[in-house]
Order: C-alpha cells, then sequence, then structure tokens
C-alpha cells in the first residue's frame, strides 16, 4: 500500500479521524522467542550500497575516491574472508577505534569508523586475499568457476586468527591510510594457502598478486615482515594479513604510528574470528565458496 502524506494540520485531525478507536494494551505478556540470526547468504545479497552517482564524486563517500574508474565492461572483483563481529566484539572494537580518534592535536588524522555504515546498519570486516582488480565480462563465470575449483581440491578447511597487532597501513596508490588488525598466523597455515590459490588463479586472467613481494610498510617494530619466512604453501605472508577497523585520507605521522601501536589490546585477545568460506565479489555479485569443514 503507498504511504499518504499529510500536511501538518491533516495529520491531527484527519488521519486521527479515520482511525480505529486504539485498544488498551494488555499487561504481563510473555515475550516471543528472539529472532533467529540471520543466514549467511543474507549478506551477499545487499553487499552494496545504493549507487548515488555514475560519476566519481567524492563528496559522497567522505572525499574518498574511486580506485578502479568505471568502465562498460568491466567488473571491479576482490576476493576476501568475511566477518560479522558479535555484540561484545563490536563494544571491543568500538572502544579500540576510539581510542585512536579521540586525539587532542588537530594535526591528528580524522578516523572514519568501518564497524557501521552512516545510516548505523552493521558492516561486515574481512581479510583480503586480492587487491581491488578488473574482470571482462567474458571472463566472469570462468574465473568463479577455476577458483571454485582451486578451493575445493585444496581441501583447505575452516579456521580461526587471533587479532595481535594494531598499525597504520596505507593502500597501494597511497590516497587512503586503515586502521588495521594484525593477525596470528592460524594452524594449518589457512591464510597463506588462500591466498596462493588466489594469486595463481588471477594469474591465470592477467591480473596482479597481493603481497608480491616482501613489504614492511605501516608496520610497527617487532612484526613479522612479509614475505620473511617459509610456509606451508611457500612464502610466508603472515605478517600481512589484516582487518580494517577505520580509514583516514591523511597519512599518519611518526608519532601517529608509535601511539596505536602502543593502544592496549589484551581485551581483543580471546577474540576467535572463524572463517568458513571464501567471498568473490564481482561488480556487485558475491559468491560464497565453502572451506571444508573442521572435524
Amino acid at each position: 500500500m503507498p504511504l499518504v502524506q499529510y500536511s501538518d494540520s491533516e495529520s491531527d485531525s484527519e488521519s486521527r479521524s479515520s482511525l480505529p478507536p486504539a485498544k488498551k494494551p494488555r499487561h504481563n505478556i510473555n515475550p516471543g522467542p528472539s529472532l533467529p540470526p540471520l543466514p549467511a547468504s543474507f549478506h551477499n545479497l545487499y553487499a552494496s550500497s545504493t549507487r548515488v552517482s555514475v560519476q566519481d564524486d567524492p563528496s559522497l563517500h567522505g572525499g574518498r575516491t574511486r580506485v578502479i574508474p568505471h568502465v562498460e565492461g568491466n567488473w571491479p572483483t576482490h576476493l576476501y574472508l568475511e566477518w560479522y563481529p558479535g555484540k561484545d566484539e563490536l563494544s571491543l572494537l568500538t572502544d579500540v577505534i576510539s581510542q585512536c580518534g579521540n586525539v587532542p592535536d588537530e594535526k591528528a588524522p580524522t578516523v572514519h569508523s568501518l564497524l557501521h555504515s552512516d545510516l548505523g546498519a552493521q558492516l561486515p570486516l574481512h581479510i583480503s586475499l586480492s587487491r581491488p582488480v578488473i574482470l571482462r565480462t567474458e571472463q566472469r563465470v570462468l574465473f568463479t568457476e577455476a577458483l571454485q575449483k582451486a578451493i575445493h581440491d585444496s581441501h583447505v578447511l575452516s579456521f580461526d586468527v587471533q587479532p595481535d597487532t594494531l598499525y597504520w597501513s596505507s593502500n597501494y596508490e597511497k590516497t587512503r591510510w586503515f586502521l588495521v588488525l594484525g593477525v596470528q598466523r592460524p594452524s594449518h597455515d589457512g591464510l597463506n594457502r588462500l591466498l596462493k590459490l588466489s594469486n595463481d588463479t588471477l594469474a591465470r586472467f592477467g591480473q596482479p598478486p597481493l603481497y608480491e613481494t616482501p613489504s614492511t610498510q605501516g608496520k610497527p617494530t617487532g612484526v613479522s615482515l612479509c614475505g620473511k619466512s617459509s610456509s606451508l604453501s611457500g612464502e610466508d605472508f603472515s605478517g600481512c594479513f589484516h582487518i580494517s577497523l577505520a580509514w583516514s585520507l591523511s597519512e599518519p605521522s611518526l608519532k601517529e604510528r608509535e601511539r596505536v601501536a602502543r593502544v592496549d589490546l589484551r581485551a581483543l585477545h580471546g577474540i576467535q574470528v572463524g572463517f568458513d568460506s571464501v567471498k568473490a565479489k564481482i561488480g556487485n555479485i558475491v559468491s560464497s565458496i565453502p572451506l571444508g569443514k573442521r572435524l
């Protein structure tokens, strides 16, 4: 039924006269059972916000610019592991972001949380398995099928990771800086194994890998370096994997990086972030590729 808008005067008189008398509320009614959580597949249907412009308009996105320009026939693609924090976890993460953003210094970067949208809806967090890349229309199905087969044949099982560090890291273009949680290397090397599968599949379609060369970009002293040692899948990039919590358009100073590195993370050390599928987002379509089930 369409909604009818009333003027101020109409809403007080006409709308009330057309409605039946309100019933008195009943008391001592037991509340029904709480609603079950939404299935994971539901989030895939609404993975992208509504497009409000076909042009790159930074004013619509907090000053951010599009990394990959929109071109007909090109499909922005991203591979990642997705995490929806629970209520208690959200509270802890919000506190960490608050500690990094509440700084009485005009030169400190303005921090924008990635936990919720502008309308207050919870947003998923993720660990990237690819950089933003481009597929052509005719490559989409072939790429998805190739990635599904690679993950299925690898027998990588679902796994957990634990946050252990906090630092600033920039994107490749150095147009944005992200406040990120580094994570410990999971058992059976699941992150490195999935990264190699992702890089190998992307290479077949002429796309660049993620974490191609060792890098210390944005890493605080004492954190293992990307590609420093070997792993079950070859080169070990455990020092690169991270979960972005917030972003800024301003590059943090050395003083700011050091201050963030000193934030107390002991409350986060009990968090176990579980992953049981790989998400492949091509355009606005998200495919979920399951990992093997742990016994």
